[in-house]
């Protein structure tokens, strides 16, 4: 089953990519070659950035990701509203979620000592917000990355086990929901 969150994939392919490419691997070639060729760029971006907001993590995103799909840097509030995304057992944020999410850990990741005491927690909630079609993780993995260093320290992400990650990730996924509705 394709993911057709817009309804119009015989028409304009995966995720309405510029290309209308169909074939699942080709776009995701995009993406990657998108991504590795844009990812300085979007540091740099960052880098100018004083405090990080969500129109920063949008900003990326469209850097990022922008030559292959036109919805680029737009959220899923504005893409799909009424669609859930859901991963196995995990629900990320509904569209009326997805700043709020965003918002709270760039709020706790711009404590710096929170932010080194609790990386994990701060990219459970990057990653429960979920704010985009495709190319979550990686641009969650670059703000993360600039909250981590202006913290103090970095992320070896080559020497991460991606199961390990993935359900170290997914455990903290799951507490995000609670924490954003609870006054902070």
């Amino acid at each position: 089953m394709t993911f057709d969150p817009f309804g119009d994939f015989a028409t304009e392919g995966y995720l309405r990519n510029f290309e209308r490419e169909k074939d699942l691997a080709i776009v995701k070639r995009a993406e990657n070659a998108s991504f590795t060729t844009s990812l300085d760029e979007a540091f740099a971006y960052l880098a100018k950035s004083k405090v990080l907001t969500y129109g920063d993590v949008l900003t990326t995103h469209n850097i990022l990701f922008g030559a292959v799909y036109p919805w680029a840097g737009r959220d899923r509030g504005q893409t799909t509203p009424k669609l859930t995304i859901k991963k196995g057992a995990v629900i990320f944020a509904n569209a009326p979620e997805i700043r709020a999410a965003v918002e709270h850990a760039l709020r706790k990741g711009q404590d710096k000592a929170y932010m080194k005491a609790k990386p994990g927690e701060i990219m459970g909630y990057l990653a429960y917000g979920h704010p985009f079609l495709d190319g979550n993780g990686r641009t969650v993995m670059a703000v993360h990355s600039v909250l981590a260093q202006r913290a103090g320290f970095s992320i070896d992400w080559s020497a991460t086990k991606k199961d390990a990650y993935l359900d170290a990730l997914t455990k903290e996924i799951d507490l995000p929901r609670k924490a954003i509705s609870t006054p902070i």
